[in-house]
Protein backbone atom coordinates (compact mmCIF):
# COMPACT_ATOMS: atom_id res chain seq x y z
CA UNK A 1 0.00 0.00 0.00
CA UNK A 2 2.56 2.61 1.01
CA UNK A 3 4.43 1.64 -2.55
CA UNK A 4 1.07 2.69 -4.33
CA UNK A 5 0.68 5.82 -2.38
CA UNK A 6 4.29 6.48 -3.49
CA UNK A 7 3.39 6.51 -6.98
CA UNK A 8 0.37 8.52 -6.63
CA UNK A 9 2.49 11.75 -4.94
CA UNK A 10 4.96 12.52 -7.68
CA UNK A 11 5.16 16.57 -6.77
CA UNK A 12 8.43 16.61 -5.83
CA UNK A 13 9.50 15.30 -9.77
CA UNK A 14 11.09 17.79 -11.69
CA UNK A 15 12.54 15.99 -14.67
CA UNK A 16 10.86 15.46 -18.02
CA UNK A 17 9.22 12.46 -19.01
CA UNK A 18 8.99 11.88 -23.12
CA UNK A 19 7.62 8.41 -24.51
CA UNK A 20 8.22 7.66 -28.57
CA UNK A 21 5.90 5.75 -29.75
CA UNK A 22 4.84 4.68 -33.60
CA UNK A 23 5.00 1.39 -35.68
CA UNK A 24 7.39 -0.69 -37.16
CA UNK A 25 10.40 1.65 -38.86
CA UNK A 26 9.32 4.69 -37.88
CA UNK A 27 12.44 6.12 -36.36
CA UNK A 28 12.06 6.32 -32.56
CA UNK A 29 15.74 5.29 -32.07
CA UNK A 30 16.99 7.64 -33.93
CA UNK A 31 14.52 10.98 -32.61
CA UNK A 32 15.59 9.77 -29.48
CA UNK A 33 19.08 9.55 -30.05
CA UNK A 34 18.87 12.83 -31.96
CA UNK A 35 17.26 14.88 -28.94
CA UNK A 36 19.34 13.70 -26.34
CA UNK A 37 22.15 14.86 -28.25
CA UNK A 38 20.52 18.19 -28.44
CA UNK A 39 19.03 18.18 -24.39
CA UNK A 40 22.52 17.07 -23.86
CA UNK A 41 24.15 20.71 -25.30
CA UNK A 42 21.13 22.07 -23.17
CA UNK A 43 23.05 21.23 -20.22
CA UNK A 44 19.70 19.26 -19.16
CA UNK A 45 20.66 15.69 -17.43
CA UNK A 46 18.74 13.15 -19.64
CA UNK A 47 18.83 9.13 -19.74
CA UNK A 48 17.70 7.35 -23.18
CA UNK A 49 15.57 4.01 -22.08
CA UNK A 50 13.12 1.31 -23.60
CA UNK A 51 10.20 -0.72 -23.52
CA UNK A 52 10.00 -3.63 -23.39
CA UNK A 53 13.11 -3.44 -21.41
CA UNK A 54 15.04 -0.80 -19.64
CA UNK A 55 16.00 -2.45 -16.30
CA UNK A 56 17.60 -5.80 -15.87
CA UNK A 57 14.34 -7.20 -14.62
CA UNK A 58 12.55 -5.84 -17.96
CA UNK A 59 15.37 -6.85 -20.24
CA UNK A 60 14.44 -10.63 -19.06
CA UNK A 61 10.68 -9.92 -20.20
CA UNK A 62 11.74 -8.51 -23.49
CA UNK A 63 13.64 -11.50 -24.75
CA UNK A 64 10.41 -13.61 -23.70
CA UNK A 65 8.29 -11.40 -25.56
CA UNK A 66 10.08 -10.32 -28.98
CA UNK A 67 11.34 -14.10 -29.09
CA UNK A 68 7.49 -14.77 -29.66
CA UNK A 69 7.15 -16.26 -26.01
CA UNK A 70 3.89 -13.88 -25.51
CA UNK A 71 2.31 -14.85 -28.85
CA UNK A 72 2.19 -18.56 -27.84
CA UNK A 73 0.36 -17.80 -24.56
CA UNK A 74 -1.67 -15.32 -26.12
CA UNK A 75 -2.86 -11.81 -25.91
CA UNK A 76 -3.91 -11.43 -21.82
CA UNK A 77 -0.92 -12.99 -20.87
CA UNK A 78 1.45 -11.11 -22.94
CA UNK A 79 0.06 -7.77 -21.67
CA UNK A 80 0.74 -9.69 -17.84
CA UNK A 81 4.09 -10.13 -19.47
CA UNK A 82 4.49 -6.45 -20.32
CA UNK A 83 2.93 -4.92 -17.07
CA UNK A 84 5.69 -6.88 -15.13
CA UNK A 85 9.04 -5.95 -17.23
CA UNK A 86 6.79 -2.25 -17.03
CA UNK A 87 6.52 -2.33 -13.01
CA UNK A 88 10.08 -3.08 -12.87
CA UNK A 89 11.35 -0.22 -15.60
CA UNK A 90 9.32 2.13 -13.37
CA UNK A 91 10.22 1.33 -10.05
CA UNK A 92 14.06 0.87 -10.67
CA UNK A 93 14.92 3.49 -13.47
CA UNK A 94 12.40 5.90 -14.66
CA UNK A 95 10.81 7.23 -11.08
CA UNK A 96 14.23 7.54 -9.28
CA UNK A 97 15.77 9.37 -12.78
CA UNK A 98 12.39 11.91 -12.79
CA UNK A 99 13.05 12.44 -8.72
CA UNK A 100 16.38 13.62 -9.46
CA UNK A 101 15.96 16.02 -12.00
CA UNK A 102 16.63 13.80 -15.14
CA UNK A 103 14.82 14.12 -18.02
CA UNK A 104 13.44 10.13 -19.26
CA UNK A 105 13.35 9.38 -22.86
CA UNK A 106 11.44 6.29 -23.47
CA UNK A 107 11.38 4.40 -26.54
CA UNK A 108 7.61 3.13 -26.39
CA UNK A 109 5.76 3.28 -22.74
CA UNK A 110 1.96 2.36 -22.26
CA UNK A 111 0.86 3.46 -25.31
CA UNK A 112 2.24 1.00 -27.17
CA UNK A 113 0.65 -1.50 -25.08
CA UNK A 114 -2.67 0.22 -25.54
CA UNK A 115 -1.88 0.01 -29.59
CA UNK A 116 -0.16 -3.33 -29.96
CA UNK A 117 -2.42 -5.76 -26.36
CA UNK A 118 -5.57 -3.46 -26.56
CA UNK A 119 -6.32 -2.81 -30.29
CA UNK A 120 -4.90 -5.00 -32.17
CA UNK A 121 -4.73 -8.30 -29.32
CA UNK A 122 -8.40 -7.50 -28.41
CA UNK A 123 -7.69 -7.09 -24.49
CA UNK A 124 -10.22 -5.96 -22.30
CA UNK A 125 -9.58 -1.97 -21.82
CA UNK A 126 -10.77 -2.72 -17.64
CA UNK A 127 -7.55 -4.85 -17.93
CA UNK A 128 -5.51 -2.73 -19.54
CA UNK A 129 -6.94 0.05 -16.82
CA UNK A 130 -5.96 -2.29 -14.13
CA UNK A 131 -2.58 -2.98 -15.13
CA UNK A 132 -1.77 0.79 -15.99
CA UNK A 133 -2.76 1.28 -12.05
CA UNK A 134 -0.73 -1.09 -10.62
CA UNK A 135 2.42 -0.55 -12.85
CA UNK A 136 2.24 3.47 -13.12
CA UNK A 137 -0.43 4.74 -10.90
CA UNK A 138 -0.53 8.28 -11.73
CA UNK A 139 2.45 8.41 -14.00
CA UNK A 140 2.20 9.87 -17.61
CA UNK A 141 4.48 11.35 -20.14
CA UNK A 142 4.92 14.83 -20.26
CA UNK A 143 4.65 14.69 -23.91
CA UNK A 144 4.04 11.38 -26.44
CA UNK A 145 5.98 11.81 -30.10
CA UNK A 146 4.19 9.68 -32.04
CA UNK A 147 6.03 8.94 -35.55
CA UNK A 148 3.82 7.91 -38.14
CA UNK A 149 5.01 6.79 -41.74
CA UNK A 150 3.32 4.93 -44.24
CA UNK A 151 3.90 1.00 -43.64
CA UNK A 152 5.23 -0.06 -46.21
CA UNK A 153 7.79 2.26 -45.93
CA UNK A 154 8.58 1.41 -42.27
CA UNK A 155 8.70 -2.09 -42.94
CA UNK A 156 11.20 -1.36 -45.58
CA UNK A 157 13.26 0.61 -43.11
CA UNK A 158 13.08 -2.36 -40.61
CA UNK A 159 14.31 -5.16 -43.05
CA UNK A 160 17.27 -2.85 -44.24
CA UNK A 161 18.17 -1.95 -40.74
CA UNK A 162 18.09 -5.56 -39.83
CA UNK A 163 19.70 -7.13 -42.86
CA UNK A 164 20.49 -10.82 -42.69
CA UNK A 165 18.58 -11.09 -39.09
CA UNK A 166 15.53 -12.85 -38.60
CA UNK A 167 12.60 -10.38 -37.88
CA UNK A 168 11.13 -10.31 -34.23
CA UNK A 169 7.88 -11.04 -33.35
CA UNK A 170 6.03 -7.96 -34.39
CA UNK A 171 7.77 -7.25 -37.30
CA UNK A 172 7.10 -10.76 -38.79
CA UNK A 173 3.14 -9.75 -38.53
CA UNK A 174 1.79 -9.41 -41.40
CA UNK A 175 0.38 -6.14 -43.44
CA UNK A 176 -3.00 -5.66 -42.28
CA UNK A 177 -1.01 -6.55 -38.73
CA UNK A 178 1.11 -3.21 -39.45
CA UNK A 179 -1.76 -0.99 -40.97
CA UNK A 180 -4.14 -1.32 -38.28
CA UNK A 181 -1.26 -0.71 -35.42
CA UNK A 182 -0.86 2.75 -38.09
CA UNK A 183 -4.58 3.36 -37.14
CA UNK A 184 -4.62 2.16 -33.59
CA UNK A 185 -1.42 5.11 -32.78
CA UNK A 186 -3.31 7.46 -35.49
CA UNK A 187 -6.10 7.45 -33.13
CA UNK A 188 -4.14 7.79 -29.69
CA UNK A 189 -3.18 10.64 -31.36
CA UNK A 190 -6.48 11.95 -32.16
CA UNK A 191 -7.57 11.43 -28.63
CA UNK A 192 -5.11 12.70 -26.45
CA UNK A 193 -4.12 15.73 -28.28
CA UNK A 194 -2.90 17.89 -25.04
CA UNK A 195 -0.28 14.96 -24.36
CA UNK A 196 0.42 13.75 -27.77
CA UNK A 197 1.98 15.22 -31.07
CA UNK A 198 1.63 12.89 -34.70
CA UNK A 199 4.32 14.16 -36.34
CA UNK A 200 4.78 12.82 -39.85
CA UNK A 201 8.22 10.87 -40.25
CA UNK A 202 8.19 10.44 -43.95
CA UNK A 203 11.19 12.72 -44.51
CA UNK A 204 14.57 13.00 -43.34
CA UNK A 205 16.17 12.12 -40.02
CA UNK A 206 17.25 15.80 -38.98
CA UNK A 207 13.67 17.40 -40.91
CA UNK A 208 12.08 14.63 -38.31
CA UNK A 209 14.15 16.40 -35.43
CA UNK A 210 13.06 19.22 -36.38
CA UNK A 211 9.28 18.87 -35.85
CA UNK A 212 9.95 16.86 -33.05
CA UNK A 213 11.52 19.65 -31.24
CA UNK A 214 9.17 22.05 -32.19
CA UNK A 215 6.45 19.81 -30.51
CA UNK A 216 9.07 19.88 -27.39
CA UNK A 217 9.31 23.78 -27.37
CA UNK A 218 5.65 24.47 -27.83
CA UNK A 219 4.19 21.56 -25.30
CA UNK A 220 6.83 22.14 -22.37
CA UNK A 221 9.11 25.58 -22.92
CA UNK A 222 5.38 27.67 -23.99
CA UNK A 223 5.09 31.34 -21.53
CA UNK A 224 1.47 31.77 -21.88
CA UNK A 225 0.81 35.35 -23.06
CA UNK A 226 -0.33 37.89 -21.08
CA UNK A 227 -4.07 37.54 -22.85
CA UNK A 228 -4.04 34.06 -22.11
CA UNK A 229 -3.35 34.30 -18.50
CA UNK A 230 -5.77 37.69 -18.03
Amino acid sequence: MGETNARTQRTSMKGKFLTFEGGTGTGKSTQIKKLAERLHVAKLRTIVTREPGGSPGAEIMRYLVLSGMGKLLGPDAETLLFAAARDDHVRTVIEPALTQGIWVLCDRFFDSTRAYQGSLGQVAPGVLNAMQRVTIGDLKPDLTIILDVPVEIGLQRAAARRGSGAPDRFEAEDIKFHQDLRDAYRQIAAEDPQRCVLIDANAGADAVAAQVWSALRDHLFAIPNAASSA
